[in-house]
């Protein structure tokens, strides 16, 4: 199969054929038909996130099952399929107590090791050498994964679209569901309005929130959020954002203000937003070792929380989506503004690198 291999730190990705790997027990092989392009991606390619290389990155997939390990159940080939970064283990301490989206032994071998739960990673170079695995390898025509992160997908949600699923708007959910927690009537406001950011947006909209702000530096993407539910929004190249969203908002700051840049900068802009008893909820990965400078007496005097925010909980999560989706409450297609072949996947992590892609990028690595 083919796969496009990120060798080593600050170099494009090389399109290699490698052979297609097999699932061991509690696994599940997917011909893989889309991956999403991800800024965390971006980070392991920089060297700015610590991962063994070389190895295949992409960790958003759509698919068809072609094949499952013993003990299989949930699935079957021939099953349309969407599969989440987060691969719960289901059997670890926070796993026990419902919190997959920090799940022990997925962090401990997936993002240390580069491996599956058995210490080995799936895929192998014809020469025998062994390819680290980011989730699931999805930049790749095949990938295995456990069966806990794949779930099936109705005939009436687009294959090639859903791909963002198990990331973008899986990451989006557990933000604004499970630690932004915002309800009928809150304010909210999105600083960075990429991929997952025009997720948050649009979710935060179908949550009821009645004002939905939006702040980037690019005002293609500011007009994108607007179409994805956001009722303001702000240029803060051009414009104080801070004062901005004081107006907006009677002079009392957003009830959530998410950040998902990964930035130390806009991280502070969100908690200079939100208002007396307000979250901030991070979202965005850093480049590792990136502090925050805020103003503590404020977030003291002002009891304002500040909440990380990593995936969700895929066996809870990702079937609620599908739900929502199937139901038309969702828009997966108008947060895409690319589909390219595999071939051009180098090329389009290096147009993400310069801030070009609008939403989110899907390389189509099926059939």
């Amino acid at each position: 199969m083919k796969a496009a291999v990120c060798v080593e730190t600050g170099s494009p990705l090389v399109i290699e054929d490698i052979p297609i790997p097999e699932p061991r027990e509690g696994e599940v092989l997917v011909h893989n038909h889309a991956c999403g392009v991800c800024h965390t991606d971006l980070h392991v390619m920089k060297g700015e996130v610590g991962f063994p290389l070389p190895g295949v990155l992409g960790h958003e997939i759509s698919g068809i099952v072609a094949e499952v390990g013993r003990g299989v159940t949930t699935v079957r080939p021939g099953d349309r399929v969407v599969g989440s970064f987060i691969m719960p283990c289901g059997y670890c301490e926070n796993c026990a107590r419902g919190m997959e989206d920090i799940c022990s032994t997925f962090f401990e071998y997936n993002r240390l090791r580069g491996t599956l739960y058995d210490g080995e990673s799936r895929l192998r170079r014809a020469s025998g050498e062994p390819l680290s695995m980011y989730s699931m390898g999805g930049l790749a025509e095949y990938s295995v994964t456990p069966a806990t992160a794949v779930f099936p997908l109705p005939e009436e949600l687009d294959l090639t679209d859903s791909a963002i699923l198990g990331c973008s708007m899986f990451t989006a959910y557990g933000a604004v569901r499970n630690v932004g927690d915002v309800r009928t009537g809150e304010s909210v406001a999105v600083v960075a309005v990429g991929g997952v950011g025009q997720n948050i947006v649009q979710l935060s909209a179908v949550s009821g929130a009645e004002s939905v702000i939006a702040i980037d530096v690019d005002d293609d993407k500011l007009a994108l959020a607007r179409r994805m539910g956001a009722t303001h929004t702000i240029n803060s190249a051009q414009t104080d954002a801070t004062a901005a969203v004081m107006e907006i908002t009677g002079g009392r700051g957003v009830d959530a203000a998410f950040e998902a840049l990964g930035s130390a900068v806009t991280t502070r802009q969100a908690t200079e937003i939100a208002r007396e008893g307000g979250r901030v909820v991070v979202v965005g990965i850093p480049p590792a070792g990136t502090s925050l400078d805020a103003d503590l007496a404020r977030i003291v005097r002002r009891k304002i929380q500040i909440k990380g925010s990593y995936g969700a909980r895929a066996r809870q999560d990702v079937p609620a989506l599908v739900r929502l989706l199937a139901a038309g409450k969702l828009d997966l297609g108008q947060v895409i503004s690319r589909r390219v072949p595999m071939a051009e996947a180098p090329q389009t992590y290096e147009a993400l690198d310069r801030g070009e892609v609008l939403g989110r990028a899907i390389v189509l690595t099926g059939d």
